[in-house]
């Protein structure tokens, strides 16, 4: 038995294949001609927009629009100058060849997000390499594509690392589980696999050294085992287990297109936390009735330079539209903590928990603040959108946040540029002082979210992710469940809408309290929406 870390829960039982990394060949680092070499990254450039393209086609044929965006994404890459502008300057400047220029260029990005951190920006260093050795592959003539498609149904995809552009392509018609030695939760193998609803590890050191392709194999991937070469007993055992799980799937499925109302007659609504379209797809299938949370620090991570107001427009007008008028809440930018850019220059925070992130950075950096406002508001006239301001600590913070926010109202104004002028503002309750403070508060929003991650881990001061004193983050303690019982009551009594979109409104354990406390708006991941209306129904008796 062979252990890893489960990234994406479910049983399978499949036929190994091993997928072989091809290092792209050796090259010629110096050259006389600069400009034959600028020439030919150009032919390279096009050829690898041309291929890019066609796998998300092909992909969006196959799948579906969210999974193509994974790939398209390296499209961002082709035309980023701290990426191929300065591939250019370096053949220009220094005289080598253009595989050279395109590998150092990589290499340095490849580092810079690698040092990070934060685990979601490490794993962003694997789309760079993707798309360096693409270019690098597209110059020597001999980039070619492994066809997904071939492989057999019941497949299980073991390799060292796969490649976004090879798990864009996955399809789970043939492939029912995935194992690779490397990558975390928020690699793109993890965020695929968890789209597809096919069991996935990550993390299973030296695991190619077990198993050989056509070897039998069972993925666990609820409690993070692999077991190959397993009996028939055990195949048996796992087979059931495949179907008592798909069995359940359905019966929860019913739920997701069910409304959900108290014995007293109070709607609670189901929204789901997103970050981009291809999370809005998943949530819409699973019954959304809106967006609790849209984290739009995802725009701002998967790239080398800040994402301009036109292209942060785009992305907020598409999810409205594809939501017909349900509601949008929009997070405006949340760096810091363990979250940051590698464009924006951030000191190096002994704390960075409790320094410059969320709002204190956007306030401290208004044309990045005004930016994203724009954007939104511009948006907004395409459906239901609301605002939402993260890690308000004090009255003053908020007030200077909506400041900004009706500047740019003033801005659009001034062009003749179209908004919703009564947008709906709010704040994230995930401070404990900001919880003290509620029932003033809601006097001036126009609706809470409690994000209870930080509230947990603020009020008990434990870092949820330090294993020492896991045991001590306690999303029940009865500190955390007084500061929720007083915000939802101080919105309760203003007559604005509560919602939740931190863990907490997504465990089993804590629904029916929430429900007595007067919750109503419950924001979880898509892939649970199903599950956790179905837990709502029972909760209030329907």
């Amino acid at each position: 038995m062979k252990t890893g870390i489960s990234v994406s829960k479910g049983y399978a039982v499949g036929k190994a294949y091993v997928l072989d990394t091809e290092q792209p060949a050796s090259f010629q680092t110096t050259a006389d001609n600069p400009g034959v070499q600028a020439d030919r990254l150009k032919r390279a450039l096009e050829k690898s927009k041309e291929q890019i393209e066609e796998i998300a086609a092909g992909i969006r044929e196959r799948l579906d629009s969210r999974n193509a965006e994974i790939i398209e994404s390296h499209l961002n890459f082709l035309k980023d100058p701290a990426f191929i502008g300065e591939a250019f300057s370096k053949i220009d400047r220094e005289s080598v060849s253009a595989e050279k220029a395109v590998d150092d260029v990589t290499q340095s990005l490849y580092d810079t997000f690698s040092g990070f951190d934060d685990d979601y920006m490490k794993e962003r260093a694997a789309d760079i390499q993707d798309v360096g050795t693409r270019i690098i592959r597209n110059l020597a003539g001999e980039q070619k594509e492994f066809d997904f498609r071939q492989l057999p149904a019941g497949t299980v995809l073991f390799a060292h690392d796969l490649k976004p552009s090879d798990t864009a392509q996955i399809c789970r018609d043939n492939v029912c589980a995935i194992v690779t030695e490397t990558g975390g939760e928020t690699s793109h193998t993890a965020i695929l696999a968890k789209a597809l609803g096919i069991p996935a590890m990550v993390g299973c050191k030296e695991i190619l050294s077990s198993v050989q392709t056509g070897t039998t194999v069972v993925v666990d991937g609820t409690a993070g085992e692999i077991l190959v070469n397993p009996g028939t007993d055990l195949v048996n055992q796992y087979l059931t287990r495949i179907e008592q799980e798909k069995q359940q799937k359905e019966k929860v499925a019913c739920f997701a297109r069910k409304k959900i109302f108290t014995k007293e007659g109070r709607r609670i609504l189901t929204f789901a936390n997103i970050g981009g379209l291809k999370d809005l797809e998943i949530a819409l299938e699973n019954g959304a009735e809106g967006v609790g949370l849209f984290r739009t620090e995802f725009l701002f991570m998967d790239r080398g330079t800040m994402p301009t107001e036109e292209e942060q427009f785009r992305v907020y007008k598409e999810a409205a539209k594809r939501l017909d008028r349900k509601t949008l809440t929009i997070r405006t930018l949340d760096i810091g903590g363990d979250k940051s850019l590698p464009y924006l220059k951030m000191e190096k925070e002994s704390n960075p928990f409790l320094g410059l992130r969320a709002i204190r950075l956007c306030l401290k950096n208004p044309e990045i603040f005004e930016t994203q406002l724009r954007a939104i508001l511009r948006a907004s006239v395409y459906g239901n959108i609301r605002v939402m301001f993260p890690m308000i600590s004090c009255m003053d913070e908020f007030q200077r946040a909506k400041s900004v926010l009706d500047s740019c109202k003033q801005q659009l104004e001034q062009k003749g540029v179209p908004f919703d002028s009564s947008i709906k503002i709010g704040m994230m309750i995930e401070i404990p002082s900001a919880a003290l403070l509620a029932e003033k508060f809601a006097k001036q929003v126009d609706f809470f979210s409690i994000g209870t991650n930080d509230l947990i881990q603020y009020t008990l001061a434990v870092d949820r992710m330090n294993e020492r004193i896991s045991d001590l983050y306690n999303p029940l303690h009865p500190a955390v469940l007084r500061l929720i019982q007083m915000t939802i009551s101080a919105a309760l009594q203003a007559g604005i809408p509560c919602c939740m979109c931190g863990e907490l409104a997504s465990d089993e354990r804590a629904i029916p309290l929430l429900l007595q406390y007067g919750l109503n708006e419950f924001s979880v991941s898509p892939g649970v929406l199903a599950e956790i209306k179905s837990v709502l129904l029972q909760s209030v008796g329907s």
